[in-house]
């Protein structure tokens, strides 16, 4: 699969991306250098357990450019970090998924 392009959209408090004309989004909110990212929203046109991972990936990849730590408050963020042990260093410290 192609890089995604991630726009953070600080005002609407989103990481989003187009494909095919529809809107992938991981709702999120920011404290103290944290990032809790509360909603994975992937319309049915482009869903695909592939596409969830990258657009997944992209955005943890988005993150940790701005060397941020990470809080997944959405179960299926949640479950994709327990699945690749290679973010565990991008959760803050005391935060078990």
């Amino acid at each position: 699969m192609n890089q995604l392009v991630i726009n953070d959209n600080s005002f609407l408090r989103q990481f989003e991306t187009r494909v095919n004309g529809h809107l992938a989004k991981i709702e999120y909110s920011s404290q103290e250098r944290k990032v809790f990212l509360t909603k994975l929203v992937i319309p049915e046109e482009i869903s695909s357990e592939g596409f969830h991972e990258e657009f997944i990936k992209s955005v943890l990849h988005h993150i940790q450019e701005k060397n941020l730590r990470v809080v997944p408050t959405s179960p299926q963020i949640a479950g994709f970090l327990r699945k690749n042990r290679q973010y565990k260093e991008m959760l803050p410290v005391g935060i078990r998924i």
